[in-house]
């Protein structure tokens, strides 16, 4: 049995922002504190995605706390830019992630208000658990008449494998879904297939005007609210539309993007529609989504009738000592960075309160702080590079 005061599951954003605010505040990796990632090697979902989603086509991409990301070249594939900043972010500081590591539930230790953390390497206990699992291993794939009896291929967003596949090329493409994924398979797949065809549930919203931090506090308002009320979280850009890019005009003008309504079933061949419609598909990909990995915190029983996990700031309602990080309006790089500070602060708190940090830990935990402060200073002004 390993025991620490907290444990962090999951090494992307959220969770190597929650590790390097608890090293700050005076935790030591692997001693006070343990990082468990189950993905096989740094970069969190960035590591899944796609070739083609380059590093400049990656919107969104925020740098982690202390240290930037530099000298990138824009036409890499994202997932080798940023896994090799993860990689370079965990060893400059020190943080010990272990890997692979498959945690399979969150419980009661049933002793000391501990929390037991059951993995695939051995359990641990712990007084908080900061949960940084993300969505990616939960894809949502919606329940259509006729699924079982059509004969193309079916493939969601987290299986893509870029436009160049036998899936796509010379076939007719059905893509589902309104979000940016969506959007960018359709621009690809456009160029290799024999014809395809948009289908979203609600007619998509594009955003044409500026968006600075004033929308942005706005949408991520948007999304906290269902939160607060234990409503299951909605995406940011659920909220913000997608942006009209030069490229995206290009595509609305030569009908790439224009917008069909949800069929109704599929068939053995394609895809009709409530009134009779119907249309012919080779391929089918589901660009709809994902959902928050929360079932190992299940022994737990922190979901609300809505569904929801209801959080106040990072904590969970039902348990102080669980926080949610890049979960509902956090569940953005720059958000997921505000939030790993958060849950530190309030994690700190929590065990002082509880009687479990004394009054010389905690003046060595700033003394400590400020040691890390000046040694933040220094790794941050040494660029990282964009190769490993």
């Amino acid at each position: 049995m390993n025991n620490v005061a907290v444990v962090v599951v999951g090494a992307g954003q959220a969770g190597l922002s929650s590790a390097y605010h608890l090293r700050r505040s005076g935790f030591e990796p692997g001693v006070d504190f343990v990082v468990l990632d189950h993905s096989p090697a740094p970069g969190g979902a960035w590591q899944f995605r796609w070739p083609t989603l380059t590093y400049g086509r990656a919107h969104g991409m925020h740098a982690l706390p202390g240290m930037e990301l530099t000298g990138a070249d824009p036409e890499r594939p994202s997932a080798e830019v940023i896994g090799e900043y993860f990689a370079a972010y965990e060893r400059a500081f020190g943080l010990r992630v272990r890997r692979p590591v498959h945690v399979r539930e969150v419980r009661e230790a049933g002793w000391g208000g501990r929390l037991l953390v059951r993995t695939s390497e051995g359990d641990w206990t712990a007084q908080a658990v900061i949960n940084a699992t993300g969505t990616w291993d939960r894809p949502f794939w919606p329940r259509v008449p006729g699924q079982e009896t059509f004969r193309g291929q079916q493939l969601h967003t987290a299986q893509y494998p870029g436009p160049r596949s036998d899936a796509f090329v010379g076939k007719r493409v059905v893509v589902v879904g309104g979000g940016t994924s969506a959007v960018q398979h359709l621009m690809e797949i456009a160029e290799v297939a024999r014809e395809t065809l948009w289908v979203t549930r609600r007619p998509p919203l594009f955003r044409t005007g500026p968006f600075g931090q004033e929308e942005g506090r706005a949408a991520v308002a948007l999304v906290e609210e269902r939160v607060r009320e234990g409503l299951p979280p909605r995406s940011v850009v659920s909220v913000t539309g997608l942006p009209m890019t030069e490229e995206v005009r290009r595509a609305r003008e030569s009908g790439v993007l224009m917008r069909h309504p949800m069929f109704a079933r599929l068939t053995e061949e394609g895809v009709e529609w409530a009134d009779g419609r119907w249309a012919p598909a080779d391929t089918i990909v589901w660009a709809t989504g994902f959902r928050p990995v929360t079932g190992h915190l299940a022994p737990l029983r922190l979901r609300e009738s809505g569904g929801g996990i209801r959080l106040e700031g990072t904590r969970a309602a039902r348990d102080p000592r669980v926080h949610l990080v890049g979960y509902g309006p956090s569940a953005s790089t720059i958000g997921a960075n505000r939030a790993g500070r958060s849950a530190v602060r309030d994690i700190r708190a929590l065990l002082a309160a509880s009687g479990r940090q004394t009054e010389d830990e905690e003046q060595a935990g700033d003394e400590e702080r400020e040691r890390e402060r000046a040694r933040d200073e220094e790794w941050a002004a040494a660029p990282v590079p964009a190769a490993a």
